[in-house]
């Protein structure tokens, strides 16, 4: 049963916050300097052309001119560059001789021009750093096709993350999707497009272009925030492969309704690897094993290779679990199998290897367990 609730003040303003940050995208970044180090590099600038405007001036002092006494010495020519680079101008020193007019034209203008920039550098820098991050998004947007969106950046979806990079996905090509500020900060801090805002919401998906993804990871914390952000991310993408986690084994059917292509459910399938572990705990490592892509053995699905055509499963090299024949999922020991067809693919265990992971343009087999 649903409860409906009238919107207060806070509740008014909350939404207002809410609306301000789901345009919020976050490219990752490079570390950049302290803001300490950056005040005391540009400090020193500004001192570096404050001496060598007053050096300028005290080498031709002699052009110049002080209405207090008449001649210019080392203090003189300080107190001239600060007033002028400031510019400030009391006109109680002025260049009289042609040169040193000439100078102040060629030589003291430029430096003016370079300290007040130096003065005004952050604001310079800000503008700067908008009109870089703005090029950068556009670029970004352009650019992007074909990639992974990450709703939920938890312990799941984390994991999912670091899974599909490890069969050689690229950072670039993953956006996270999360109303937390700390941890969009969090995934682009590990190279990872982030958008802030909450997923459920069209205009959020549209802006980490899932309408242009190739597939999507559901980790969200709640199962009826999963079965609203599938239902979105199905709308705006008919093509897409989108994976979705719940905590409770009923809610997978919702899901599979909702247009999800497949749906763990991570309460179950702990449960279940727990109790394997407890029945026998070299059956749970071996699980545990499997799951943890690049190392020990990996699960690998791979397509038919023309040399594999019209023999058994028993007969690959490889050690065979399961034959994807057009949408089922056959077992090895299933008769259905038959003989392999050369539009089947195997899901195989291998070892893993630092080597790239098989794609399935690749024709090739990778390596693998012989079967017995």
């Amino acid at each position: 049963m649903f409860h409906v609730k009238l919107p207060g003040h806070d509740a008014i303003a909350r939404q207002a916050d809410e609306h301000l940050v789901v345009s919020r995208v976050k490219l990752p970044r490079r570390v950049v300097e302290r803001p300490l180090r950056q005040v005391a590099k540009r400090l020193l600038m500004a001192l570096v052309v404050l001496v060598g405007t007053a050096l300028i001036v005290y080498a031709d002092r002699e052009g110049y001119t002080d209405n207090s006494d008449g001649s210019v010495d080392l203090l003189d020519s300080f107190y001239y560059a600060t007033v002028t680079l400031s510019t400030t101008g009391y006109g109680d020193i002025i260049p009289v001789s042609d040169g040193a007019r000439l100078t102040n034209i060629l030589v003291i203008t430029p430096l003016r021009v370079l300290f007040l920039i130096i003065l005004v550098g952050t604001t310079l820098e800000v503008l700067t750093e908008r009109t870089r991050e703005e090029w950068r998004l556009n670029r970004w947007r352009s650019n992007l096709r074909d990639h992974t969106v990450v709703v939920g950046f938890g312990t799941k979806g984390r994991s999912a993350i670091q899974t599909v990079c490890a069969t050689g996905l690229k950072k670039e090509q993953v956006v996270v999707v999360d109303p937390s500020g700390k941890v969009i900060e969090a995934a682009t801090a590990e190279g990872f497009a982030g958008v802030m805002g909450d997923a459920t919401r069209s205009d959020v998906l549209i802006r980490a272009e899932v309408q242009r993804a190739r597939q999507i990871i559901i980790a969200t914390q709640r199962d009826d925030t999963a079965v609203l952000v599938t239902l979105t991310a199905r709308q705006l993408n008919r093509g897409a492969k989108i994976v979705a986690a719940v905590r409770e084994e009923e809610n997978a059917p919702l899901l599979r309704q909702s247009g999800a292509d497949a749906v763990i459910t991570s309460a179950s399938a702990a449960g279940r690897l727990l109790g394997l572990s407890v029945l026998s705990p070299s059956a749970g490592m071996v699980m545990e094993d499997l799951i943890q892509q690049g190392s020990g053995l990996d699960l690998v699905e791979r397509p038919v290779i023309k040399a594999e055509v019209g023999l058994g499963v028993r007969e690959t090299e490889d050690l065979v679990v399961s034959v994807v024949r057009g949408h089922r999922v056959l077992g090895y020991d299933d008769p259905a199998v038959g003989t392999l067809q050369l539009m089947d693919r195997l899901i195989t265990i291998v070892r893993a290897s630092p080597s790239p992971p098989v794609t399935p343009d690749t024709r090739s087999s990778p390596p693998g367990l012989r079967s017995p």
